[in-house]
């Protein structure tokens, strides 16, 4: 007897079997199946030579089953279902989800995203842990090696198997401390006074900082900080000016006046970034609907701020 060779199975050879075991004849199973008789015949030889066995012989106009191929077709229906298990994934239930996702998100995405994404998830899939890590300006290894499931920013990396959606966009404003100085009227007020920002990465300026220079508008920078939770303490009791999202101005800086920038400026985007392995997880797409349908509420909550 040949030995049973596996790696030539395939789901066509076991379906083949049961139908002509329960259609008892080649014709039969040829029309439950939609092929020819030829082909059943032809898949038959081939079913024959890995198993080493007959499996149906001629009895009257139709055929019948061996032993051996009665209880191979019991152990086919098996595989049959295990496959189709293994082809539809089981409805995601999010109050069963028990993990530790990891999002990389500056001080500014995490703290006017990340609290109301929390509360969601501690109604709905409680046994989901958050874990932040700095996005700085994110990178495609960042993603690629697993470092994070989900990228929050205004970058998205550049990269064939990274995918992204926009969240929003948001106005910059001015900030500065209203018992030290008045807002800044016009560009050359804005221009005069002493200048805050942000650098994540040494040489690497925010964007709107980058784009306001090759337009030819040079600021006087006395301070610069790693993170806009920085800002305040250096604003506050000073003649400082901090152009930064309007968002902000209900979170880190809302102990600071705002006013709009004085002169014309683009809105700063904001994304939400993952790697394509992720891309039909029903769990990451859970997640990412989730974030996504939390932005109308917190853009709102801002605008009444």
């Amino acid at each position: 007897m040949n030995k049973f060779d596996y790696s030539d199975l395939d789901g066509r050879l076991l379906q083949l079997l049961v139908a002509v075991v329960e259609a008892g004849s080649i014709t039969g199973a040829a029309q439950r199946l939609g092929v020819t008789q030829s082909a059943v015949s032809h898949l038959l030889d081939k079913l024959r030579s890995i198993t080493g066995d007959p499996l149906f012989v001629k009895s009257g106009r139709g055929v019948v089953a061996t032993a051996r191929a009665e209880n191979l077709a019991v152990q086919a229906r098996e595989l049959l279902a295990s496959m189709a298990r293994f082809a539809q994934s089981d409805p995601f239930d999010p109050a069963r989800w028990q993990t530790t996702f990891t999002i990389a998100a500056n001080d500014f995405q995490r703290d006017v995203l990340l609290p109301p994404l929390m509360a969601r998830l501690r109604a709905q899939a409680p046994g989901v842990a958050l874990r932040i890590i700095p996005s700085d300006v994110p990178s495609l290894d960042l993603l690629r090696h697993e470092h994070c499931q989900l990228v929050i920013s205004p970058r998205p990396p550049d990269g064939a198997d990274i995918l992204q959606k926009r969240l929003f966009e948001d106005d910059y404003r001015v900030f500065y401390d209203a018992s030290q100085r008045e807002a800044p009227r016009t560009l050359a007020e804005y221009l005069a006074a002493q200048h805050i920002t942000v650098v994540y990465e040494p040489r690497r300026a925010l964007d709107l900082d980058q784009w306001l220079a090759t337009r030819g508008v040079l600021r006087k920078f006395s301070v610069m900080v790693p993170g806009f939770a920085g800002l305040p303490l250096f604003i506050l009791g000073s003649q400082l000016l901090a152009t930064a999202p309007g968002l902000l101005q209900s979170h880190l800086l809302r102990d600071l006046a705002s006013a709009p920038v004085p002169l014309p400026c683009p809105t700063m985007p904001m994304y939400m970034i993952w790697h394509m392995r992720y891309q039909l997880d029903p769990a990451h797409r859970w997640l990412r609907a989730e974030l996504e349908a939390l932005v109308p509420a917190v853009m709102a909550a801002a605008a009444g701020g």
